[in-house]
């Protein structure tokens, strides 16, 4: 037993670090904005199309049937090979010469990683009990904040140094050797291992885990409130480094080195918090695993305007490390409540959707709309146009808030009719 017990944490820390590599290299273009704009003459609805939309259009329908695949079969072997995919064109995106170069390099990265996460769910949903779930994939979710951390950070050294290109290199090449140590080092566990005895080992048809989820309210309303909450983070966060350097003037590495403090530290302690608190609350009512996210949704609000408006950097920095804070508790709960939906068999494809629902939301439409008013105001607001494109998040964070209220009323009936 303590065997197995030390083994989950190692396979938990090695699922993290692919996490954290895959926001390393998505958020590694974030960093890299200003510079990649210059050089290749880019506009910001094109920094926002490569930073959200081209990404995620294929992250997220490729993950669909990538999950649906996991769940059938050897889903550590996936992890594995998404990984070398994304790993490989994230060194492409160094090599491209204009706009449509680094557009398809970005849609091959989001090829890649849309066999990650799924498949990474549903394995740490079978090495650890239900109640420990939450806390576990809201370790696995700081992989988010280390790596943004880690982008932010290295990728503004390399670039200022040596040019934007040799980041993307850096980069990339160590998450193909990753690769190789989860095919050899990550133990594929049993389905359903901590179900009750008598459930089926039969993997549910396409269309049943459909109704299934679509059945639950529950889910319907968490999938959207994490999307309109993804809408704000990525929205405002894959614009903050030209933010702080077009509004405050500061140079490429201090940008990524202040964001990648704010964002790693900060997200990733409401990350963890956010599972651990849900999971002890639990024990009072079930409802806490959506109370928590939604309290501290609506918390964030002051902060977000105080770094919006403000003309005084540090205090800028400061409020962005609470929003994070704040922003990264939802999505540890928010994986634990739709595994609660469902059966063992169908977790990897309803991580998939979850995240599908997330990150068109999210990540497709927010930098995408941040980019598109940011360019709508530019002539008449010249480089403070992202600050009035950055209001649109009071709006996406208020939908989240109402989103996460709607689950909370419906989330104990739900949970009363799943089938295990």
């Amino acid at each position: 037993m303590a065997e197995t017990n030390r083994n989950k944490w190692v396979v938990l820390a090695l699922l993290t670090l692919v996490y954290t590599f895959s926001f390393i290299d998505r958020q590694l273009l974030v960093i890299l904005a200003e510079p990649v704009k210059a050089d290749l003459g880019l506009s910001d609805t094109q920094l926002g199309l490569l930073t959200g939309l081209a990404f995620a259009a294929l992250y997220v329908t490729l993950g669909l049937p990538i999950a649906r695949l996991a769940d059938k079969g050897n889903r550590k072997n996936v992890v594995s090979a998404s990984l070398a995919i994304w790993s490989a064109m994230t060194v492409i995106s160094g090599m491209a010469a204009n706009f449509t170069h680094m557009l398809l390099a970005r849609i091959g990265v989001g090829i890649g990683e849309a066999g990650g996460s799924p498949p990474s769910h549903s394995i740490i949903s079978d090495y650890f009990k239900p109640e420990k779930r939450a806390t576990a994939l809201s370790i696995y979710s700081v992989g988010i904040y280390i790596g943004i951390f880690l982008g932010f950070t290295i990728g503004g050294v390399l670039a200022q140094n040596y040019g934007w290109r040799v980041a993307f290199y850096a980069v990339g090449l160590p998450g193909i050797l990753l690769a190789v140590l989860i095919y050899y080092f990550v133990k594929e566990p049993v389905k359903g291992r901590y179900d009750p005895q008598g459930v089926s080992t039969v993997t549910p048809t396409l269309s049943n885990v459909i109704k299934t989820l679509l059945g639950k309210k529950t889910f319907i309303y968490i999938a959207l409130g994490s999307g309109f909450i993804a809408f704000g983070s990525y929205g405002a966060g894959n614009f903050l480094p030209s933010f702080l350097q077009r509004v405050h003037g500061v140079e490429v590495s201090k940008a990524g080195y202040l964001l990648g403090m704010a964002f790693g530290i900060g997200g990733g302690i409401g990350t963890f918090l956010g599972g651990f608190m849900a999971d002890r609350l639990r024990l009072s009512d079930m409802r806490w695993y959506i109370w928590l996210p939604m309290i501290a949704a609506i918390l964030a609000l002051i902060p977000f305007g105080v770094y919006v408006f403000s003309s005084h950097l540090n205090v800028v920095v400061g409020m962005v490390f609470l929003v994070s804070a704040l922003l990264g508790v939802y999505l540890g709960p928010a994986i634990a409540v739709t595994h609660s939906l469902v059966s063992a068999r169908m977790r990897a494809f309803a991580s998939a959707v979850l995240f599908l629902v997330l990150n068109i939301i999210g990540l497709g439409f927010g930098p995408l709309t941040i980019g598109l008013v940011s360019d709508v105001l530019q002539p008449e607001y010249g480089d403070l146009s992202l600050r009035g494109a950055f209001c649109c998040i009071f709006l996406s964070q208020s939908l989240a808030i109402l989103f996460f209220a709607l689950a909370s009323r419906t989330y104990l009936r739900d949970l009363k009719d799943t089938t295990p």
